[in-house]
């Protein structure tokens, strides 16, 4: 991918009602699920962005047809739990680390061999986490150092297993359930923390008959998926940017169309009302089996929290947007329990917290988390270092700065938010390509 950098700069008042791209982990999902389900599903709202994009290539390599009739939209003709044909050759996640940790889990339980590989920041993120406990199915997944490329044996007879994860993770959780399908028997995965339940939502949605509550979740292995519609919400991840930007940018009133509000997913919007923001919920529904709502936001002045770390794991990625708010309040925030974001992407306190410095914020770096002053900003260079969600918070901080500011390294947005610097542009963000 061609390297590219932003130049962002404070532009105007953040106004008008747009739509952000479809929600990734429902897109990966809903892919996944249809094309081992009987018959045909039709996703509206799918998330044009590469890592979904990857996910669906992956399956149409497994002997899947997937059709794109429009942008958007795809139709997925399911080959059934046992229908998936052995690949000829690795099967690439690109940067798609929720890809890779749910096939594991779902290849694991196939006759055939399979490897899956991913670019170098992947090949960086640690997947031991999920092959242990797939081991204790009977999987066997080699990986050097517990780093991709993932060789995955097929043929084995794997187990239902009562299995608690030491890490919250909803997508170690889901590789779990998606072995689970091809397992004997029942498999339970029990949390430490609630995670998100995009997994066990779509199994029931396809008729899958799945068991869970906050933190606990089961299925037993053997039945059959039925093929059905599938209506994509709104990113909440995606829409947490501008959500932060409106917050900040005094004059702003922004709406925010049809959002993805699953409480296992806004953790953000809990935090963001305690620090003082004005965002409202409104025409609240469903879609694909997720709750939804229009965000209405407004300029509001926010004060420094310490954040409850009951809420850590229901916001996990968009810790970038909330350090950029932290950054900007009256007072000091504290994130505690957010280990978890040392192995994304990139080591995301280390990164944002590096950033934040370079323009001027004081910040104290914990292992598992940090203690961000609050001030003024100014304007400088920062690194996202190919981290897309790192990217995008830059791109808001420079919003509220002195000055402007250069962020390197931003190719890399394209995976969950195609087009966020025409959309941002066109409700007021200062920003051009450098």
């Amino acid at each position: 991918m061609p390297r590219q950098d932003w130049i962002a700069f404070p532009g105007t008042p953040l106004r008008g009602e747009v739509a952000v791209p479809g929600d990734k982990s429902v897109s990966h999902r809903a892919v996944m699920i249809g094309a081992l389900a009987d018959g045909t599903t039709r996703i509206e709202g799918f998330l044009e962005g590469e890592d979904t994009r990857a996910t669906a290539a992956i399956f149409e390599r497994l002997g899947v047809r997937i059709e794109a009739p429009a942008p958007g939209l795809r139709v997925v003709h399911g080959v059934g739990v046992d229908g998936l044909q052995a690949p000829d050759g690795p099967l690439d996640c690109g940067n798609a680390g929720t890809a890779m940790r749910l096939l594991a889990g779902l290849l694991a339980g196939q006759r055939f061999d399979s490897v899956l590989v991913g670019d170098a920041s992947l090949s960086r993120r640690p997947m031991r986490r999920v092959i242990e406990p797939l081991a204790r199915m009977g999987a066997r997944i080699e990986a050097e150092d517990g780093h991709a490329p993932l060789r995955i044996f097929g043929g084995r007879r794997l187990k239902g297993v009562d299995c608690t994860l030491e890490v919250a993770s909803a997508q170690v959780k889901s590789a779990l359930l998606l072995a689970g399908l091809y397992a004997q028997g029942e498999s339970r995965v029990r949390e430490p923390r609630p995670t998100r339940d995009y997994t066990e939502r779509m199994l029931a949605a396809f008729g899958y008959p799945a068991a869970f509550i906050p933190g606990e979740a089961a299925l037993l292995g053997g039945f059959r998926l039925q093929a059905t519609d599938v209506q994509v919400p709104a990113d909440f991840s995606s829409a947490a940017f501008l959500l932060v930007a409106a917050t900040l940018v005094p004059g702003s009133e922004l709406r925010l169309r049809r959002v993805g509000v699953n409480p296992r997913r806004t953790g953000l919007l809990h935090v963001l009302r305690a620090m003082g923001a004005d965002i409202v919920e409104e025409n609240p529904g469903e879609q694909g089996g997720e709750p939804v709502a229009d965000l209405v936001v407004r300029h509001a002045r926010l004060r420094g929290v310490a954040v409850p770390e009951e809420h850590v794991p229901d916001m996990i990625d968009e810790f970038p947007a909330l350090f950029v708010a932290a950054a900007c309040t009256e007072g000091t925030t504290v994130v505690r329990g957010a280990a978890e974001l040392r192995v994304k992407e990139s080591d995301r306190i280390a990164t944002m917290a590096a950033g934040l410095r370079a323009l001027g914020i004081e910040v104290e770096e914990l292992p598992d988390g940090a203690v961000i002053h609050g001030g003024r900003l100014r304007g400088g260079a920062v690194d996202s270092h190919g981290d897309h969600r790192v990217a995008m918070a830059f791109a808001v901080a420079a919003q509220c700065a002195g000055g402007e500011v250069r962020i390197a390294d931003v190719a890399n947005v394209a995976t969950s938010f195609p087009g966020f610097d025409a959309l941002a542009r066109g409700v007021g963000f200062g920003l051009r390509e450098a």
